[in-house]
């Protein structure tokens, strides 16, 4: 018996309309917010996501080589390929760009709870803004989807941090610039490894142990207040996150956010804030995540753009609707079951069925014969509103009967009524 690949998903249609409403939602809270969707390849150069860093998803990747030699990879993430879009276009495309796009994704990975090899991708990107506005608005159309699909600030916090708080400890204590990513990589792994192995990677990578405690003493802030208390007011990742706080009060979401020093996100290239929706039980792996990177251009040959955005699975986000109970159950979307009585009669159901459709229904033509009792099942099963049935003695009068599937009513109509 065949299998779908391990870690890939088959969509039977009920899982389908629930998976049309999970990308509904994210459709139409990114244009409730004035954002354009795009789209790329699956298929990308496998250059466009090597990098050097030790970053987990650069060792995850589907690659190969084609029939041509070239080495290409199925996309494990959607913002390399932005990049490549936006350098491709940077003197033209008016700025800035709102864009968001919902792609699939593949890395070949182990899988856990909430973690597949292949996954869908909620991608919301902002470039050309430099201030915290543009952080702002992302986490406040993240909120309105969250509330879209009945999730409050009880059950999902957001945890917001900026890298460059850390960054300025790690050069009070002599580390430089290239070994930064490196540690943010390791430190994005504190949840899902042992403190022990963490120490371990960060003492190969040449930090001793006065600097592991400064880490481990600077992830350990909560508290923005007293953060300010310590740092002051002239310490721009402190302003930068102040920023973020003043302006969400504006839109109405502090309730949804919480400062948490812990928070640098695992891709190298992010640059200031940053920012993970997770669930406030403590169950699920992080349910998305993002922030600004505003180099990232750069590492192609081009000029650099302020840009920032953020990444949200569907396979978290459901896990998580389960948990709920909040996976609401669709119909199939179909208005009308058109049946004919007997063969006679096929021509004058494809009549009522053109007629029908051309009014804007979606309608099932019941194809070969078949008894009533399969019908009214048929019916039940699909979740239909209405059975227009085809039967010899009203249609000799250019009538057909019409059943209201949900208050069982039946009513004789014209044709030219339909």
């Amino acid at each position: 018996m065949f299998k779908s690949p391990r870690g890939t998903r088959d969509f039977y249609p009920e899982e389908m309309r629930v998976r049309n409403w999970l990308f509904d939602n994210f459709k139409a809270a990114a244009k409730s917010f004035g954002f354009e969707e795009y789209d790329a390849p699956i298929l990308e150069t496998e250059e466009l996501y090597i990098r050097k860093q030790g970053e987990e998803i650069t060792q995850q990747l589907y690659n190969f080589e084609d029939k041509g030699g070239r080495k290409v990879t199925l996309r494990p993430e959607m913002t390399p390929s932005l990049a490549r879009m936006v350098l491709a276009k940077a003197n033209t495309l008016p700025m800035p760009l709102k864009w968001y796009s919902i792609p699939q994704c593949w890395r070949y990975e182990r899988m856990q709870r909430g973690r597949l090899r292949e996954h869908y991708q909620w991608n919301m990107d902002i470039w050309g803004s430099e201030g915290a506005e543009a952080e702002v608005e992302l986490l406040c159309a993240m909120v309105n989807f969250f509330q879209r699909i009945g999730i409050d600030s009880n059950q999902v916090g957001i945890k917001v941090n900026n890298r460059k708080l850390l960054q300025n400890v790690l050069e009070s204590a002599g580390i430089n610039e290239d070994q930064f990513a490196p540690v943010c990589i390791i430190i994005d792994k504190i949840d899902k490894i042992p403190k022990e192995v963490v120490e371990e990677q960060l003492t190969e990578l040449g930090l001793n142990s006065e600097t592991i405690k400064l880490i481990q003493s600077t992830l350990a802030l909560k508290d923005l207040k007293s953060l300010n208390e310590v740092l002051g007011e002239d310490n721009p990742a402190l302003n930068e996150l102040n920023q973020v706080w003043t302006l969400a009060k504006s839109y109405g979401i502090t309730e949804w956010l919480e400062f948490d020093a812990s928070v640098v996100r695992g891709l190298a290239y992010y640059t200031g804030t940053v920012f993970e929706a997770f669930d406030r039980n403590g169950t699920l792996r992080a349910i998305c995540g993002g922030g600004r990177y505003d180099s990232l251009l750069s590492t192609f040959g081009g000029a650099d753009i302020p840009a920032c955005g953020f990444g949200f699975g569907d396979v978290v986000i459901m896990e998580l609707l389960s948990d709920l109970d909040l996976i609401p159950e669709l119909p199939s979307g179909i208005d009308d079951i058109v049946f004919a009585f007997n063969e006679d009669l096929r021509d004058a159901a494809m009549q009522v069925a053109n007629r029908l459709r051309s009014n804007g229904r979606s309608v099932d033509l019941i194809l070969e014969e078949r008894k009533m009792k399969w019908v009214f099942k048929h019916a039940e099963r699909s979740q239909a509103k209405t059975l227009v049935m085809i039967t010899p003695n009203e249609w000799e009068q250019g009538k057909v009967r019409i059943k209201n599937l949900e208050n069982k009513t039946e009513i004789d109509l014209d044709l030219e009524e339909l």
